[in-house]
Parts: structure tokens; C-alpha cells; sequence
């Protein structure tokens, strides 16, 4: 199995820009504007099958933070899997949004992988034709799970799976030696062309 290559990794950012995009264009999936003003944080993931349909094995995402002085950081790419939400039967793929409410959660990948649902207490949330049913309870759930299914019911509570850091891939996509505190918190890594359309989008719906 190959070595994964910098084009590779502007795939996974290409595919999460894409995955939000069509989330947000289908009124079925789209994430309420006072949900995403309440994001200290969105992670992006895309992840498939390995075996089982109902148990996703592997995947990648990235994650973009909020910071302090309301700018938001280059997305950050991570490793994600283990995820089971109810996937539809034949599934090949399961991508995924989570909208973090704190600016406790993301820290978490710092020191170990994040078990949403088990490490941050995460709830399905209500989609743009269902903006009635964001309540306050919701606005605090730390992790706030998009994900394609119908089946999922607004503030119901998830697990879906890990997500960790992926120091290699940032290390080789943005050529520094830089790791994950120092590309969510800092300004140390001009963001390269291929993450600026990721980034604009993200300004646009959460601000």
C-alpha cells in the first residue's frame, strides 16, 4: 500500500469542502444558521466500509476551529472511524458533520483521540427544514452530529465514532513542523490555495 502524497490530502480537503456544500444545498440535510453561530468548531468526515455494513472502519476529515478574536483557523486534517449511526443497508460511505459548541472538545485531540458520544456527549441535530426544534438544550450539547440519514431524530443522543489527530499528513500537506495546537490556535502556516475555498465557505455559513 502506497505512501499518501500531498495531492492526496488536498483530495480529502477537496471532498470535505464538498460534503458540507451538499449538505447545505439540500434543504433534507442542511444545518440551521443558529447552529452553525454557535460553532466553536466543524469537523468535516468522510468514511467507508470496511467489512461490516453497520460498522465504518476507516476514514479522514478535517477540523476547523473558532478562535478567540472570531477568526477561524486552516483546516487541520484528522483521521476518523469506528462510526455507527444507523447507516443505511448497503452503505458504502458515511459522511459527517459535527458542529462543536465548546472550546473544550477540540482540545481533547491534543492528548488522545476523541470518542464522540462517549468523551463529549453529542446529539443528532436538527436539520434546516426542522430550525423549530433547536433548543437551547441542543445550542449546549458539545458535539452537534449531521449525518446523512433520515432516521436520525433532532437531540437524539450518538455515538459515532473517533476521531484523532494526523500529525504526518499535516506535517507533509502544509510542509511544517508545525502540529495541531500550533495550526488550530496559531498563525504560523499561511493557508495555502487549496484549503482557501474550504475556509471562505466556512466564513460564510457560521459567521
Amino acid at each position: 500500500m502506497r505512501a499518501e502524497g500531498r495531492a492526496d490530502y488536498v483530495k480529502q480537503v477537496e471532498t470535505c469542502e464538498s460534503i458540507i456544500r451538499e449538505f447545505m444545498s439540500d434543504r433534507n440535510y442542511a444545518i440551521p444558521a443558529q447552529v452553525l453561530q454557535a460553532a466553536r468548531a466543524i469537523v468535516i468526515t468522510s468514511q467507508f466500509e470496511a467489512g461490516l455494513i453497520f460498522g465504518m472502519k476507516g476514514g479522514y476529515g478535517v477540523i476547523m476551529v473558532k478562535r478567540s478574536d472570531g477568526t477561524w483557523s486552516i483546516p487541520v486534517l484528522i483521521r476518523a472511524g469506528e462510526a455507527s449511526v444507523g447507516l443505511q443497508v448497503g452503505g458504502k460511505t458515511i459522511e459527517t458533520v459535527y458542529v462543536i459548541t465548546d472550546d473544550a472538545t477540540p482540545k481533547v485531540l491534543f492528548t488522545k483521540r476523541l470518542n464522540v458520544g462517549v468523551d463529549a456527549k453529542a446529539v443528532a441535530g436538527p436539520k434546516y427544514a426542522e430550525a423549530e426544534s433547536v433548543s437551547k438544550e441542543i445550542l449546549q450539547t458539545p458535539v452537534i452530529v449531521y449525518v446523512k440519514n433520515k432516521g436520525l431524530m433532532a437531540g437524539a443522543t450518538v455515538k459515532a465514532g473517533y476521531m484523532s489527530r494526523n500529525d504526518d499528513a499535516n506535517r507533509r500537506f502544509y510542509d511544517t513542523e508545525y502540529t495541531m495546537p500550533e495550526l488550530l490556535y496559531g498563525n504560523f502556516v499561511p493557508p495555502p490555495a487549496n484549503v482557501q475555498p474550504l475556509m471562505a465557505y466556512i466564513k460564510q455559513i457560521a459567521e
